[in-house]
């Protein structure tokens, strides 16, 4: 295995903090909005305990920082890995665009469409990051199975509080 360079290594952390952080900021709007609203919405029967959400988004965060760091290495300047951190670019905004609209709003039906609309970037972005790198497309996996969850999940609690 190869030590990474100074540099790698910053754009390594870059990578990994940039997600933890769009994470961060939809906790903090998460928390303002769990008492009383949140509590007294009526959920699906397959609704984890909230304290499974932290540490599930935290590894998907890792993950997904990670991957994009193996893609942005193949050159920034390739059309390919520009074109994979488009898409990826635009997963993040969606992704940072449901904590407000969910739990900020408390509108279940807009943060219906943004988890549709995220779960297809996401899509998106695996076929990108696959034509660049098979491996990072692979670690965006679990983030597309938990979104597939999470879509399921936010349609059973707007049908459940319309």
């Amino acid at each position: 295995m190869s030590k990474l360079s100074t540099k790698d290594a910053v754009k390594l952390a870059l990578c990994i903090a940039v997600p933890l952080c769009i994470g961060a900021a939809g906790g903090v709007v998460t928390r303002g909005s769990l008492q009383p609203w949140y509590d007294l919405l009526r959920r699906p029967a397959f609704t984890p305990p909230s304290w499974v959400f932290g540490p599930v988004w935290t590894v998907l965060y890792i993950l997904m920082g990670i991957a994009a760091f193996m893609v942005w290495q193949k050159g920034g300047s390739v059309p390919s890995v520009r074109a994979a951190m488009g898409a990826f670019t635009v997963q993040l905004i969606l992704n940072a665009a449901w904590s407000p609209v969910f739990f900020g709003l408390h509108s279940l039906g807009g943060a219906l469409v943004v988890i549709v609309l995220l779960w297809a970037a996401i899509v998106w972005t695996i076929v990108l990051f696959r034509q660049v790198s098979a491996l990072a497309a692979w670690m965006l996996a679990p983030y597309l199975v938990w979104t597939t969850f999470a879509v399921a999940l936010n349609a059973g609690f707007y049908v459940l509080n319309r």
